[in-house]
């Protein structure tokens, strides 16, 4: 069966790849012209070139496939509000969506973010069945993400197309080149996190990722969303059990709620005058004081998503850094 993947180079996708390979599917990846992908070089698989804004070309690049993973995003925040991210993020998935159509692909797995459900608390987590509550943020990746996955459903529903959506929290493993998720790993590792603000969220294993959506092909049902999540921690805890894989200290101020945000503010203003893409902005700092869990019940009993433990997950990010050169402590 010929699987082809966006996004194969991200640190989801290149986990995506191996357990797609692993399984025995063959895997072709769309890359940008001319992209180095070092995480996804020596794989034995087969390159397209494409950009998703390019409608022909994408139409091409489906031809022959029996499924499609949709897993290419702009995944950026700052600027808060980006033309190109839209563009991207919802004109690229309506030209995939049109290339699975004149194709006819057997399905289209979207891969779309935790963050299109309201979030909850241990109490009560967040579910498939919450409705999107993240506007009041006006962040477009969140927004875009969010329209993105009721284009793909409004297929299914109206035109009978046959794809779901997969929603990951937050995922942390190897390969991740850029980096994204690890940054935080690395810079618990190097002493520059200087406290733990309030908030939590949901952490996954990206190979547990990989797992349920390549079981997605076959095992997922049509028209459905799922939450892939695991364990539902505090950043203090986070940041804890990262320091305790890396051989730190963890942070130790607790940060209160108005400091946080007053750094996000200031940030984002310096960004602006002085053109650089900073670590904390005014939206970031705000979701970082909040509590974000989810619920992965619907995904471990249909998709038969793992639960690997999440300190598994940071030391197998962590050894890849080491073993690729990425640790400079100082």
């Amino acid at each position: 069966m010929n699987v082809l993947v966006t996004g194969p180079d991200g640190v989801l996708g290149s986990n995506l790849l191996r357990e797609l390979l692993a399984q025995g599917y063959a895997v072709t990846a769309l890359v940008e012209d001319g992209k180095k992908s070092p995480t996804i070089d020596n794989l034995p698989i087969t390159r397209v070139g494409g950009n998703l804004l390019n409608e022909d070309e994408i139409v091409n690049a489906t031809k022959g496939m029996d499924i499609v993973i949709h897993c290419a995003a702009i995944t950026n925040m700052f600027p808060n509000r980006s033309e190109i991210v839209n563009k991207v993020n919802i004109g690229g998935t309506e030209n995939i969506i049109k290339g699975c159509q004149v194709n006819g692909v057997k399905r289209l797995i979207y891969c779309g973010t935790a963050n299109s459900f309201a979030s909850g608390t241990l109490n009560e987590l967040g579910t498939e069945q919450n409705e999107y509550a993240a506007w009041h943020y006006n962040l477009d990746y969140m927004d875009s993400k969010y329209k993105a996955q009721l284009l793909v459903l409004e297929k299914v529903k109206n035109e009978g197309l046959d794809a779901l959506v997969v929603n990951p929290t937050f995922m942390i493993g190897p390969y991740d080149s850029r980096p994204s998720s690890g940054a935080m790993l690395l810079g618990v590792y190097n002493g520059k996190v200087p406290g733990y603000t309030l908030g939590g969220k949901n952490f996954v294993a990206v190979k547990d990722v990989a797992v349920a959506i390549t079981n997605a092909i076959t095992r997922g049902k049509k028209g459905e969303c799922y939450i892939l999540g695991n364990e539902n921690l505090t950043y203090k805890v986070a940041f804890e059990k990262i320091a305790k894989v890396v051989g730190v200290k963890p942070p130790k101020i607790k940060l209160p709620n108005t400091v946080v945000k007053s750094m996000g503010r200031m940030m984002s203003l310096s960004a602006k005058v002085f053109k650089f893409y900073p670590g904390l902005t005014k939206e970031l700092a705000i979701l970082s004081t909040e509590i974000h869990y989810y619920s992965p019940q619907k995904a471990r009993k249909e998709l038969g998503l793992p639960s690997t433990p999440i300190d598994t997950a940071f030391k197998e990010c962590f050894d890849w850094f080491e073993e690729n050169n990425y640790l400079d402590k100082k």
